[in-house]
């Protein structure tokens, strides 16, 4: 197993790093040659002046040698580590761990932890507390006439190293979480584009092989009548009748091919490309699992509702269709679906007989990656990619969402509510 072998998954825009690095050389700049010849602070002035010209120079290095856009993983902790290299060696020469500017060694690894892999992260923040441990002990006086009149006793002393450790400890623990979190965010938002793209690319699939049965049904029977001519005249010659035969039945199986492509594909868009009711929704997307499933739907519905029609929503169809199909998958027989419908609010409840939600994840549900203490339970509960696709696409198109185990059926319970106006606005 590499190392390095997350770099796929963990880089970040050389651009933007660009552009901190370089707002940080200024600041080293300006703050040095200020110091030196404003102020007349008498130090290491022209070592530290190389040592920033050292870091104009790698930065130059990323702008015209590195041509990628990304910074790899690798990349990134090799240059994060000059970085952390060179600001450690300018505190060496102007005072070390009681240089106020020590606060600026925190930065890299903490701008790295939400971008890269932990491994990465834990070497950086292993490296800066090793440097900040040296500059305790090994480090230039400040400068001069500061060295003169700055004297602290030990307790102040230690506990400024003690402080800047547990703040990157601190800070980069909760940066990686959140980084953590935003990119399994990310990663599920990814997979709900795709599979919406998917969704989108079969619909026009199916278009396409609708219209090759259509477009293709007539020269194919064309082909069919001629052959049968053929067989008639020449049906004392031995030698075509075989010939004849073969053509025959290819006729006749590439009807049944078109056939069967075409078939489904008109369902669907039928299916899809019409403005129907939220009931007519319903009914259509229950006969579809009906189909396949042979547990038990029951759709109650008032019989007063809403007889507005809404505008084809791929996106509220599959969010619909995913928790429908969740509760089929976890119920043990049967799947309630209640619609309500008034001028104001619409509301859809769909719940199941099933074991319902895990309690530890109930609170976390809608987020993807979900996994339940319990072992068990999690091999049964899946990763809550499904729930958070349905709820993500369900929030775009103005619904809003209550998850809650039913005080009733015992199983899962969702209820989607969407405000009249927003509903038949989409």
């Amino acid at each position: 197993m590499k190392f390095f072998e997350t770099s796929k998954q963990y880089s970040f825009k050389k651009s933007t790093y660009i552009t901190l690095r370089w707002i940080g050389i200024v600041g080293q700049f300006v703050a040095v040659n200020f110091v030196y010849l404003i102020l007349n602070f008498e130090f290491n002035f022209i070592f530290s002046n190389l040592i920033i010209f050292l870091g104009i120079l790698s930065n130059f290095y990323l702008i015209y040698v590195y041509k990628k856009t990304q910074l790899s993983d690798r990349s990134a902790f090799i240059f994060l580590f000059i970085d952390i290299i060179q600001l450690s060696s300018l505190l060496y020469l102007t005072g070390g761990i009681v240089n106020p500017f020590t606060i600026f060694l925190l930065i890299p690894s903490v701008f790295s932890s939400s971008n890269l892999s932990f491994k990465t992260n834990s070497l950086l923040v292993g490296l800066t507390a090793i440097l900040i441990i040296i500059l305790t002990f090994y480090s230039t006086d400040l400068p001069a006439p500061l060295s003169d009149h700055f004297h602290v006793s030990p307790y102040y002393y230690f506990s400024i190293p003690i402080a800047l450790i547990i703040a990157l400890l601190f800070l980069n623990y909760f940066a990686m979480t959140f980084g953590s979190q935003s990119r399994l965010r990310k990663d599920a938002l990814s997979k709900m584009e795709e599979i919406m793209a998917q969704e989108h690319e079969l619909l026009s699939l199916g278009g396409q092989a609708a219209a090759a049965a259509h477009s293709l049904g007539t020269p194919l029977s064309t082909i069919k009548i001629i052959t049968q001519d053929l067989a008639k005249q020449l049906k004392d010659k031995k030698e075509f009748e075989k010939d004849i035969e073969l053509l025959n039945s290819q006729v006749v199986r590439c009807n049944e091919i078109l056939k069967r492509l075409s078939l489904n594909p008109v369902e669907e868009d039928d299916f899809i490309d019409k403005d129907i009711t939220v009931r007519e929704y319903l009914s259509e997307i229950i006969l579809s699992f009906k189909e396949i499933s042979k547990k038990n739907f029951i759709f109650n519905f008032d019989q007063d509702s809403n007889p507005r029609k809404i505008t084809k929503s791929i996106e509220i169809v599959y969010g619909l269709r995913n928790f429908i199909g969740n509760a089929n998958k976890f119920s043990r027989d049967k799947i309630f679906i209640n619609l309500k419908s008034d001028s104001e609010m619409t509301e859809i409840t769909i719940e199941d007989d099933g074991a319902g939600y895990p309690r530890d994840i109930l609170p976390k549900i809608g987020e993807p990656y979900l996994n339940p203490s319990n072992k068990e339970k999690n091999s049964k509960t899946g990763l809550g990619l499904g729930l958070f696709i349905g709820k993500t696409l369900l929030e775009k198109n103005f619904a809003s969402l209550n998850f809650r185990n039913s005080k009733t059926r015992g199983g899962a319970e969702v209820i989607i509510n969407w405000r009249n106006l927003d509903l038949f606005n989409i």
